[in-house]
């Protein structure tokens, strides 16, 4: 039946040569593992629960989810041209659901890492590092999202309360709060702005014709300024707000509290950075404890 099969595969599908080793390769293990358990199993006497124990296997020996997933296709891929043929009676694979692909977890910056960067390096008085360093600190201060950065204007901005109003998906309103650092920032930053370059927009994030700041240029500022404290592959803008929420949690804030301020609408959204904190626990104890 393999045999046939792959035939199909290659002669009337015309699937890569790959493809069709990858497929034979995975009904090959199978059927060395249903006969493992018992030589009288065939592959029309197979049932959906022999099935399940076979990628139990799979996933307790380390295959990733995304290779066990591919091990299942090819044999649902089998018992449709199996079953189309006659060839048995019917379908177990079909009613077989595969491993969840584990989501990454978020990148993020240490806490040293953003000192390093915001309290020792070197900056600049011209407009363009004050701007850099105020967006970095907005970012890290706040957990908005680039598009909620660019999109600010003067009038959102509270200083005397000091909050922001963060327009944010599908135009939904928050208010986010900044401390004391944020404020001085944010003062020096207009400051300079309206001296060495002008408005031409409402906009508080302008670019050097006074325009407002795109996504595209705020990204590669951010981009630019992570580079100086980290070689971590991922330097965009997102990884400051995962830092903000990190950061939160780990000097105690309460879940409820960082989903709205990120402005999440589910709190499983938020709860993926409870797994990030727990990370970085794992590997504070794996350093510290004689035994870890």
């Amino acid at each position: 039946m393999i045999s046939r099969f792959v035939s199909y595969l290659r002669y009337e599908q015309n699937r890569s040569e790959l493809t069709v080793q990858r497929y034979e390769r995975s009904l090959c293990d199978f059927e060395t593992y249903f006969k493992g358990l018992d030589e009288n199993l065939t592959w029309q006497s197979i049932d959906s629960d022999i099935i399940r124990r076979w990628l139990e296997t799979l996933v307790d020996k380390g295959n990733k989810a995304t290779s066990v997933n591919a091990d299942l296709s090819a044999l649902r891929s089998f018992y449709r041209f199996a079953l189309s043929r006659h060839l048995v009676n019917s379908d177990p694979a079909h009613a077989v659901t595969g491993p969840k692909k584990q989501k990454p977890l978020p990148q993020f910056l240490k806490e040293r890492e953003m000192n390093e960067l915001l309290d020792e390096q070197q900056w600049g008085e011209d407009f363009i590092n004050v701007r850099a360093r105020t967006i970095i600190i907005l970012l890290y201060e706040t957990g908005i999202r680039r598009s909620e950065a660019i999109g600010l204007n003067d009038e959102d901005v509270d200083m005397e309360a000091m909050q922001l109003k963060v327009t944010g998906k599908r135009n939904k309103q928050r208010i986010v709060p900044f401390g004391s650092e944020l404020a001085e920032t944010l003062r020096v930053y207009v400051e300079e702005r309206n001296r060495q370059v002008g408005r031409n927009s409402n906009a508080l994030l302008v670019d050097k014709n006074g325009q407002r700041m795109t996504g595209n240029q705020l990204y590669r500022e951010v981009r630019r300024q992570l580079s100086r404290v980290t070689t971590m592959k991922k330097r965009s803008p997102h990884v400051l707000r995962h830092s903000f929420a990190t950061a939160m949690l780990n000097h105690e804030a309460g879940l409820e509290s960082v989903r709205q301020l990120l402005g999440h609408e589910s709190l499983e959204t938020t709860e993926i950075y409870t797994h990030t904190t727990f990370e970085q626990l794992r590997r504070v104890y794996k350093d510290a404890h004689p035994r870890g």
